[in-house]
């Protein structure tokens, strides 16, 4: 089989599409034919070594993948050969045939495409363990989602919408703008105004009647998480995502103090590793949402394998909204 191999850390460039040995399941494992790979985010940071957990070199990165089950290893029980399943993978996933743990592989709808599959599953999860479990969201409650054309925050944008938010998108252009409505977002927020700390305070307060944002998602961190905080309603929560902006900012906490407000974080793979049945009673429900019509994956563009390093820039360079897929040569539909 073909797979990209990481032999040193770096850049997309630094990695090839080399064959490798066909691997086998273990115990708990299936083998999966892969026919789309989801990049996301943290695969850069990986293959830079800037994560903070790695496998030894040399491995092969990528976070999920979507195909068939094509062998399983001793043990499993719940998965078989010509399953259609979408995983969540440590690493592995940019590669012809991954292995898998059995808990980590979800079986998705027939109606469901392998690309979007492939979309489907680690920014979905995200958003919805960040919105439900960590933010408490209640039905009708108003949601700010920062970097909203993002993967985790269109999906963000889609999900809060579905679930009866009034649906508030920080984004930095027009362009991207048109991404999050057309995603379900009711308001805007312009993440590149001058003196953005008064800003997205002005900005929200003038969308809710000067009352604030009961929820915010936030990816972004950095000059944006600490413009959105001072934009949270009383007893508002805002939940940490991740970093995309670069830097990680610090939190003055008389300021939680003074207003009832909550900050929350959220690491999806610490719900994968203590409540796999959890995730996997989540992905249910994100597939009943997506049967149901409420929510889509979004596909930007799709790559063939040999294009990694291309498909990989776009994310580098914030060129893309929603998710970038790479496929295999194999039947996508």
């Amino acid at each position: 089989m073909r797979a990209i191999l990481i032999k040193k850390h770096g850049s997309p460039e630094d990695m090839f599409l080399e064959e490798l040995p066909t691997p086998k399941p273990g115990p708990g494992e299936v083998l999966i034919d892969v026919h789309a790979i989801g990049l996301n985010f943290p695969d850069l940071l990986v293959i830079s070594g800037q994560y903070q957990s790695l496998p030894p070199l040399p491995f092969v990165p990528g976070m999920e993948a979507a195909g068939l089950v094509s062998a399983v290893g001793e043990g499993v029980s719940h998965r078989k050969p010509g399953d259609r399943v979408m995983a969540k993978l440590n690493y592995g996933g940019y590669a012809e045939q991954a292995i898998a743990p059995e808990k980590y592989c979800y079986i998705f709808p027939e109606s469901m495409s392998f690309t979007q599959a492939a979309a489907m599953g680690i920014v979905y999860q995200t958003a919805h363990f960040a919105l439900i479990d960590r933010a408490q969201y209640a039905p009708g409650e108003t949601v700010l989602v920062n970097g909203a054309s993002g993967g985790v925050g269109l999906a963000a944008v889609q999900l809060a919408k579905a679930l009866g938010a009034t649906v508030l998108a920080g984004v930095s252009n027009r362009e991207k703008a048109e991404v999050a409505i057309a995603g379900g977002a009711d308001h805007i927020i312009d993440l590149a105004a001058v003196d953005l700390k008064e800003s997205v305070r002005s900005q929200v307060r003038e969308t809710t009647d000067g009352r604030g944002a009961d929820v915010i998602l936030d990816p972004v961190g950095g000059e944006v998480f600490e413009a959105s905080l001072r934009a949270l309603a009383w007893q508002g929560r805002i939940v940490v995502i991740g970093f995309t902006a670069g830097r990680i900012p610090a939190v003055k906490t008389n300021y939680l103090l003074l207003k009832n407000i909550s900050v929350a974080g959220l690491y999806l793979n610490t719900y994968l590793a203590r409540e796999p049945a959890r995730v996997q009673r989540v992905q249910e429900e994100l597939f009943d949402l997506f049967l149901e019509g409420k929510i889509e994956p979004q596909v930007m563009k799709t790559f063939s394998i040999e294009q990694f390093a291309d498909a990989l820039k776009t994310i580098q360079e914030r060129r893309a909204w929603g998710k970038i897929v790479l496929t295999t040569g194999r039947e996508t539909k």
